[in-house]
Formats: structure tokens, C-alpha cells, sequence
């Protein structure tokens, strides 16, 4: 898994792939934040609060990491090389675990930069340092559960086509369905109890309220068990593949 993992990293950053990855995000933000006029930004939206980064960075993930996962089995599928993973002296559960880290780590570094956010945002208020950071850790912890959500689901979705654009669609529009479908759904229901049930199947529900600033352990195992699932559709799919 180790060596999956280290693999994953070092094909990252001995390409383009890392450094795109990290300064689109970086970049995508930074414009929409803070030089775009319009919703998301900051001088315009009058509170002194990260409220709008962490409205538009899990739709920015939305688009990037079904990008970063779209080959990691599809291209295995193409070059006809899938097969050597059922031969490795690793598991395909260690293969996965290590492909999905990769991919979660790359996530993680292009975020720590934007710490750089907090302080900024600390220093504009009208009493500098006023910042609920409760509510900034929150949001972050928030926004990586539904990375490792997307992570997983990129990697099952890389799994379903031997081509990356196919791979990355499917991705792509899983992750929308699982952010912000269930929710728009909801909003056709009738009225009562079932609009709830609806929405908290979605990932969007949970990630407002980890973003409130509360660790809410119905939350913590929602995401936990998105991912899970989502890596044992993977294994299961390889595994039919090598029937």
C-alpha cells in the first residue's frame, strides 16, 4: 500500500498533473474570491468570514478530482495491464487504499495554501482577529470528508470505462448527484417527513452541518461509510473484470 501510495505521489509531481491540479484550485478560488465580481466575492459579500471559499471549493473538486482519478484504472483497463494487479504480492484492497491516499493527499496539499485565507480574512474585519474559527475548522474537516467522498467515487467510476473522458464524466456526474441531487430532489416532494430522509442521503446536508462548526458523529459516520462503499464498489468491480 505504502508503495502504491509513494507510486501515486511521485506520478504526480514528475508530470504536470500535481502542479495543474494545485494551481487550478489555487487559482480558480483566488479569481473567484477575490477579483471576480459576484457572489462569491469577498468585498462584495460585506462579512468578514471563509463562508464563500467553502461554498465554491466542493464544486472547483467537483470538476478536479474526477480529473486526477479518471486514469488511474481506466488507463490499467487501455494498456492492458489490469491483470497485473491480481498477481502483485499486494491485495487489491492495498492497491486501492494506496491509489485513493495519492489522490487525497494531492487534494490536501492544494488546500493548505489556502490557509493563508484564514489569516487574511482574520485581519480585514472591523476587530482584526474576529473570526469564529470553530466554524473555519469545521468547514475545513467538512471539506475533506466529501474529498475522500469524491476520491472514491472517482476511483470506482475510473473502473467503469477503458476511456479517461468517459471515466471523468461518470466521476464528475456522480459526485454533482451525490452533492446536490438528493437536495434538489427534496425540493419537489411534498411537504413532511420523507424531504429530510431525502436530503440526508445527499453529502451537501452533511456538510453544512460539520461546516456549523460541530462534529456530529451521524455526520462523521455518513462520510466514513460514502467512502467505504464507494472503495468496495471498486474492488468489487476489478474483481468481475478479472472473471
Amino acid at each position: 500500500m505504502i508503495a502504491i501510495f509513494k507510486r501515486e505521489i511521485q506520478s504526480f509531481f514528475t508530470s504536470p498533473i500535481g502542479y495543474l491540479v494545485i494551481g487550478l484550485f489555487l487559482v480558480l478560488n483566488g479569481l473567484f474570491l477575490w477579483v471576480f465580481k459576484g457572489p462569491f466575492n469577498i468585498f462584495e459579500y460585506g462579512f468578514a468570514d471563509l463562508g464563500n471559499f467553502f461554498l465554491l471549493a466542493p464544486w472547483v473538486f467537483l470538476f478536479l478530482i474526477p480529473a486526477i482519478t479518471m486514469k488511474s484504472f481506466s488507463e490499467e483497463k487501455k494498456l492492458g495491464t489490469l491483470e497485473l494487479l491480481f498477481i502483485k504480492p499486494i491485495s487489491l484492497w492495498e492497491t486501492v487504499i494506496g491509489k485513493f491516499l495519492g489522490t487525497f493527499c494531492l487534494a490536501l496539499i492544494a488546500i493548505l495554501p489556502t490557509l493563508l485565507y484564514v489569516y487574511t480574512i482574520s485581519q480585514l474585519g472591523v476587530t482584526i482577529g474576529n473570526l469564529d474559527m470553530g466554524m473555519v475548522l469545521g468547514s475545513y474537516f467538512g471539506l475533506l470528508f466529501l474529498i475522500a467522498s469524491y476520491t472514491a467515487i472517482g476511483l470506482f467510476s475510473s473502473t467503469l470505462s477503458e476511456n479517461q473522458i468517459v471515466a471523468f464524466i461518470i466521476g464528475m456526474v456522480l459526485c454533482f448527484i451525490m452533492l446536490f441531487g438528493f437536495e434538489s430532489l427534496a425540493t419537489i416532494l411534498p411537504t413532511g417527513p420523507m424531504i429530510l430522509f431525502v436530503e440526508q442521503i445527499g453529502m451537501k446536508a452533511h456538510f453544512e452541518s460539520i461546516a456549523r462548526g460541530v462534529l456530529d458523529t451521524r455526520d462523521i459516520i455518513y462520510f466514513t461509510s460514502l467512502t467505504l462503499f464507494f472503495l468496495f464498489l471498486t474492488i468489487n468491480q476489478l474483481k468481475n473484470q478479472n472473471r
